[in-house]
């Protein structure tokens, strides 16, 4: 992408989305009718019933390179036979008010869940023990890529943005010092469990945005740091995780507290992004704001 093409763009929002969703089925000639928001986040997804697609709409052109991405993901893992989520037949990513937009074939199933933390670990385990593909370049991780844009636009004080800021420089230096003790693998880059879908009793991956090549240990510390910081597991289903997968991440004594405390950075960076959307995610995101200044944690609500 070109600096030329680097537009700066009004907040992404829900109403913002709608209209890109409207242009872009415009575009493709899919029907919205019934069309209904799954979820806003780092992209926004909708879900077109009479299509049994799902659109799936990025902040901004920054995010070309993720979209084409995820497109070449997609294929790449279904033809090895790793189920994954699929693409609908078109040529894409496409270009909408400056958003790049995506197509999927929508999964009859359920989403995962707390049961399935056991086979998130089994998946990912399977996961890290692919090639690296010929077929497209899958680029290099960079862990961190993401969090200073995201504290420079965000609708904050400016004492949060300077505490994010220094605490994003000091993590930055402490993860260049890293040694990880597993091998380089394909990494999901956001590996939870709703990151998985059932179909048929059957787990489906989805959501490459931030599939790249790196190391594994990094989609492991996602699922430790939702057990020890947020508090979304016990410690019976943190056991599951790690018995699955085969290793526990938190046994990792020279680097585990360095990717514990950039997950804590990304979480909150990510919710953010959606601070003025609701005074619930305002107060969660005061929540997270205290755990990262040294409050005990208690808990952190999902969204």
């Amino acid at each position: 992408m070109s600096e030329s093409e680097r537009v700066n763009l009004a907040p992404f929002s829900q109403s913002s989305a709608w209209s890109v969703l409207r242009a872009a089925a415009t575009m493709g000639g899919l029907s919205e009718a019934d069309a209904r928001l799954m979820r806003l986040g780092e992209n926004a997804l909708f879900h077109l019933p009479a299509e049994q697609l799902v659109v799936r709409i990025a902040r901004n052109m920054d995010f070309w390179a993720d979209a084409e991405k995820e497109v070449s993901v997609s294929r790449w893992l279904n033809g090895l036979g790793f189920l994954a989520a699929e693409t609908h037949d078109v040529p894409q990513p496409i270009r909408v008010d400056n958003h790049p937009v995506t197509f999927w074939r929508f999964i009859e199933g359920r989403t995962g869940d707390r049961r399935d933390i056991g086979t998130l670990g089994s998946v990912l385990r399977r996961l890290h023990e692919l090639p690296r593909p010929d077929e497209f370049a899958l680029p290099v991780e960079d862990i961190l890529s993401r969090v200073q844009p995201r504290i420079e636009s965000a609708a904050v004080p400016d004492s949060d943005r300077s505490f994010l800021l220094r605490r994003f420089h000091e993590l930055d230096e402490d993860v260049a010092a890293l040694r990880f003790p597993l091998a380089p693998a394909p990494t999901h880059g956001d590996a939870h469990n709703e990151n998985l879908m059932f179909r048929d009793g059957q787990p489906i991956l989805i959501d490459f945005e931030r599939f790249s090549w790196g190391q594994p240990e990094w989609d492991l510390a996602m699922t430790a740091t939702e057990y020890l910081t947020a508090k979304w597991w016990s410690r019976d289903e943190y056991d599951q995780f790690c018995e699955s997968y085969g290793y526990d991440i938190t046994t990792w004594t020279d680097g585990f507290a360095t990717l514990r405390a950039v997950h804590e950075l990304k979480m909150t960076t990510w919710l953010m992004q959606n601070v003025s959307e609701s005074e619930e995610i305002a107060e969660e995101y005061g929540v997270r704001m205290r755990t990262l200044r040294g409050e005990p944690s208690p808990g952190w609500r999902p969204f």
